[in-house]
């Protein structure tokens, strides 16, 4: 009986993730629609299958509507996104070579979180998936961040930010 319940609740849970996609989905074409402000943020990656199998264990999904052998559209909210995208086919959007990140630095990419917890959820899961790490944890109190190195070597802040401070100005 037990087997039956975690099968039903796997098929309940990939639903809901569907629901959720195809809502997250539905939302984007309604602004773009609007002419909302996204960003687009595109990255060069060496294996797509390895990237995409890297975020998807971090809990992110992607539009498959943008989705081929060339690049992947990794959702991070209803308004940023990031462009995976083959190195081959990166190139056809820019004359400057790549940035060999096992050397130098393109871009840092920060991402806020809801709470030091949650900062500390989604670095942990990046270490389990692969990542590697960037540098040293931040903590000011009002403050805290930790980051990581994505398998192609992007560099990823993750941090939490009081919202009493904030407020304080």
């Amino acid at each position: 009986m037990r087997q039956g319940f975690n099968s039903s609740f796997d098929q309940l849970a990939k639903h809901l993730e569907k629901v959720r996609n195809e809502f997250i989905y539905n939302s984007i074409t309604i602004n773009f629609k609007k002419m909302k402000t996204k960003i687009f943020l595109n990255l060069p990656v060496k294996d797509l299958q390895k990237s995409i199998d890297f975020f998807t264990q971090l809990g992110f999904s992607f539009n498959p509507q943008f989705t081929d052998e060339n690049a992947t559209c990794m959702i991070i909210s209803e308004d940023i996104f990031v462009m995976l995208l083959v190195e081959k086919f990166f190139k056809t959007f820019t004359k400057k070579e790549i940035a060999d990140t096992s050397r130098t630095t393109e871009v840092i990419i920060a991402l806020s979180a809801e709470s030091r917890e949650k900062v500390d959820e989604l670095v942990d899961k990046a270490f389990v998936a692969g990542a590697t790490e960037s540098n040293f944890t931040t903590d000011q109190g009002f403050m805290y961040g930790r980051s990581f190195q994505d398998v192609d070597g992007h560099l990823w802040e993750v941090m939490w930010m009081d919202p009493s401070a904030v407020n304080q100005g």
